[in-house]
C-alpha cells in the first residue's frame, strides 16, 4: 500500500520519539506518551478527566530526562479543551472546574510481581500512586493547572523504549473512557496488529468494577463491545476480538486490529 507523505512523515515522527517542537503543535497533533506499565496500569478516571490528563501528558516532553526534584507543572485552559473535544466553552469550563476538585484524589493501580514465601509464589502486588501533587483551578479565568506526582514521572518522561505513543486527535471523538483505554491497550502492539490479554490484566487496566471483573459477560455486554463499536464508527478501526477460553472458563481476551483503509487516519 502506498503511503502519502503526510503518513510518512507521521510514521517517521513516531519511529523517532518526541520532539520538543511537537508540544508547541495544536492540542490534536501532539503526542501521548506513556511507558507500557503505565498504560496497563489502571487508570481511575472519568472521561473529562481523561481528556485532561491526555492533554497534559501531550504537553512533556517524554526524551527529556528531568533532573532530581524537578517536577513540572502543566496548564490546560477552558478554550484549548473546548476545541480539542469539540465541546462548547461552557461545558468545557464546567469539566475543568469538576476535574480539578476530584483529580487530586485519583490513583493509579500497577499490579507488580511479588517475591516467594516459603518456596510459594504469592499474588501481584497492588500498588497504588497519584496522578498529581496539585490541582489548581482559577474561577472566572478557566484553566486548571497541574503538578505531576513525583513517582509517576519516570513513567511519562526520560522514555526511550517501551512506551506507547499516539496522537490526540485520534481519541477526541470518543464519548467513552473505556474506548480510550481499550484503544490505548491495543496500540501498545500497533506493530503487531494484535494485542491478547489476561482476562485479570485486562479487567485491572479497563478499571473495571468487581463485578464486572467477576462475570465475563458483563465485561463483554459492558466495556469490550460498546467500546470496540466506538472505536469501529468514530475512530476508523476494524477490530476482531474473541474470549480465549481454558474449559468453561474465560481466561483471556485477544483482539485483532487494523486501520480501515477506507476510513480516515488522524495524523
Amino acid at each position: 500500500m502506498t503511503r502519502t507523505k503526510r503518513e510518512q512523515a507521521a510514521l517517521a515522527h513516531k519511529a523517532r520519539g518526541y520532539d520538543v517542537a511537537d508540544v508547541e503543535r495544536p492540542a490534536g497533533e501532539r503526542w501521548v506518551t506513556m511507558s507500557n506499565a503505565l498504560t496497563r496500569a489502571g487508570h481511575g478516571l472519568t472521561l473529562a478527566e481523561k481528556r485532561i490528563v491526555a492533554m497534559a501528558v501531550s504537553k512533556l516532553d517524554s526524551r527529556k530526562v528531568l533532573q532530581p526534584g524537578q517536577v513540572p507543572t502543566t496548564r490546560i485552559t477552558a478554550a484549548e479543551y473546548a476545541e480539542t473535544f469539540e465541546v462548547d466553552l461552557d461545558t468545557a469550563y464546567d469539566q475543568l472546574k469538576a476535574a480539578a476538585k476530584t483529580l487530586y484524589n485519583r490513583s493509579i493501580t500497577f499490579y507488580v510481581p511479588a517475591h516467594k514465601r516459603n518456596g510459594k509464589p504469592l499474588p501481584p502486588t497492588r500498588v497504588q500512586m497519584r496522578w498529581v501533587g496539585s490541582v489548581k483551578y482559577q474561577d472566572g479565568e478557566g484553566w486548571v493547572e497541574l503538578e505531576w506526582w513525583p513517582k509517576l514521572l519516570p513513567h511519562l518522561t526520560g522514555l526511550r523504549r517501551h512506551f506507547t505513543s499516539y496522537q490526540l486527535q485520534q481519541a477526541t471523538a470518543l464519548r467513552s473512557a473505556y474506548s480510550w483505554r481499550l484503544l490505548e491497550l491495543l496500540l501498545r502492539y500497533s506493530s503487531t496488529g494484535w494485542a491478547e490479554y489476561p482476562i485479570e490484566d485486562f479487567a485491572a487496566s479497563m478499571d473495571a468494577t468487581e463485578k464486572q471483573a467477576a462475570d465475563f459477560a458483563k465485561i463483554r455486554t459492558k466495556i469490550i463491545e460498546p467500546a470496540v463499536k466506538e472505536l469501529t464508527q468514530k475512530d476508523g478501526w476494524l477490530i476482531q476480538w474473541q474470549p480465549i477460553k481454558a474449559g468453561r472458563k474465560v481466561k483471556a481476551v485477544r483482539f485483532d486490529f487494523q486501520r480501515d483503509p477506507q476510513g480516515r487516519l488522524p495524523l
